[in-house]
């Protein structure tokens, strides 16, 4: 099964690119209500031989049988519906398959019943089924036991036993220079004078 798209380019490119069992999915019509009910499939493929009914365009409400099937162009002719060219020639008035309605299809194909059959499991699983109201059961709320881990007392400490924070030596303190003093000057030691003093 090919993924989905949203971009319409890609979808428009896969139509036209379509092999033909996937062609073959696309031009699918739904069944009339009984129909459906009766065969337990809402969709199937339209073939050449298949009553139909217009449901949309300005040929709405015409009935007829599938005269021809076109897979290339996704188009459906039916017989009786033809329009007169300015040259005096009848042509068929192609028509989309998602426009008809199957009023009446044959099962003498069994490649045709086949694919009725692999439908039928399909829409069954797809159909919302009946809800039922459930029985009131009053049921009785047991409460899940809880383990609870304690963990181990700790040793109760005498005043005695508690020990003091010793203080810390403080920094020794340098002096701070100032800037008038020269990095790795000597100190000045006083002259001798020759008179002794």
């Amino acid at each position: 099964m090919q993924t989905k798209v949203k971009n319409p380019r890609k979808q428009r490119k896969r139509l036209y690119n379509a092999p033909a069992h996937i062609r073959h999915k696309i031009m699918a019509a739904p069944l009339t209500k009984e129909l459906a009910k009766k065969h337990g499939v809402k969709t199937l493929p339209v073939r050449k031989g298949d009553t139909v009914r217009i449901q949309r365009g300005d040929n709405k409400g015409f009935e007829g049988k599938i005269s021809r099937v076109d897979l290339k162009n996704y188009h459906i002719y039916l017989e009786g519906l033809t329009r007169e060219k300015v040259d005096g020639t009848n042509i068929f008035l192609p028509v989309h398959p998602s426009k008809v309605m199957i009023k009446n299809f044959s099962l003498n194909d069994k490649r045709r019943k086949a694919v009725v059959e692999r439908k039928k499991p399909l829409e069954k699983e797809n159909t919302p089924k009946p809800t039922q109201k459930p029985a009131l059961t009053v049921k009785a709320k047991v409460k899940p036991k809880i383990s609870v881990i304690e963990e181990p007392a700790k040793p109760a400490v005498a005043k005695s036993e508690v020990v003091k924070k010793v203080p810390t030596a403080k920094k020794a303190v340098v002096p701070k220079k100032t800037a008038t003093s020269k990095p790795n000057a000597k100190p000045k030691t006083p002259k001798k004078t020759e008179g002794g003093q």
